[in-house]
């Protein structure tokens, strides 16, 4: 099996278990913050024992369990989000994802984002955009439901911006390689896990994707904490980053 269609595997097998979890949630006694975890034990078990039998020889970075060092000097890791998004997923929404990318020697080289609400799974296969200029304003932009960053709300005060809430990190990265908008902006807390799937498919399809100052996201560090993100269309890159810092 290939790097890729493991991941993208991985990532539906744990989707599926995830929504089999959640439809017997009434059964189980389960609500609120008792489904979160059990959603997080759940998809992390089937994650890291599937990868141990796969792949016994690679790391594993998780939002799940304990950080694991070794990987600093590894090749190959797989870093992984077992459930992104627990609100949206105790809350019987569809707008939270499953991540596994793959990186290796220095680089993001497979990644999946599981969509097991809508019966989708996103991959890091090379496909390019179709758009070749910037979309007309106002310019959609993807913000959490719950704590949209400062810096998108000076963005919709000084530009036309509409912001569009919706749930997990890999959702709203999801929504820019769909078309359902224009762009995800965040800054204000983020880890690797956070990011490294999704970032993985945007750049498969085309997409900019970098740091909110536009420098590289880098990933597999001494500390996972990777706090910001920009995710595009190329052709929407200068426009989005000169109102980024010229308004925030």
């Amino acid at each position: 099996m290939g790097d890729l269609q493991c991941a993208i595997d991985l990532a539906e097998g744990a989707g599926k278990k995830l929504l089999q979890l959640r439809d017997r949630a009434g059964e189980l006694g389960l609500e609120g913050r008792e489904l979160k975890d059990a959603g997080d034990r759940t998809a992390q078990e089937f994650l890291a024992q599937s990868l141990h039998q796969l792949h016994p020889q690679d790391a594993v970075l998780s939002e799940e369990a304990v950080d694991d060092k070794c990987r600093l000097d590894s090749r190959r890791v797989w870093i992984i989000d077992p459930l992104d998004g627990t609100r949206e997923y105790s809350e019987f929404r569809d707008d939270w994802a499953v991540h596994v990318a793959l990186w290796e020697d220095g680089e993001l080289s497979a990644g999946a984002v599981a969509l097991p609400g809508l019966g989708l799974v996103l991959d890091s296969a090379e496909q390019d955009m179709p758009m070749t200029v910037g979309p007309a304003r106002p310019w959609r932009i993807a913000v959490s439901r719950s704590r949209p960053p400062q810096i998108v709300h000076q963005l919709a005060q000084n530009a036309e911006v509409e912001l569009v809430p919706m749930g997990s990190a890999g959702y709203k990265v999801c929504a820019v390689v769909r078309g359902e908008v224009d762009a995800y902006v965040h800054a204000g807390g983020q880890y690797e896990w956070d990011s490294a799937a999704p970032v993985a498919v945007a750049q498969g399809k085309g997409l900019h994707t970098s740091r909110v100052d536009g420098s590289p996201l880098e990933y597999n560090r001494a500390d996972p904490y990777l706090p910001d993100l920009v995710v595009c269309h190329p052709a929407l890159k200068r426009e989005l980053f000169e109102a980024v810092h010229a308004f925030a």
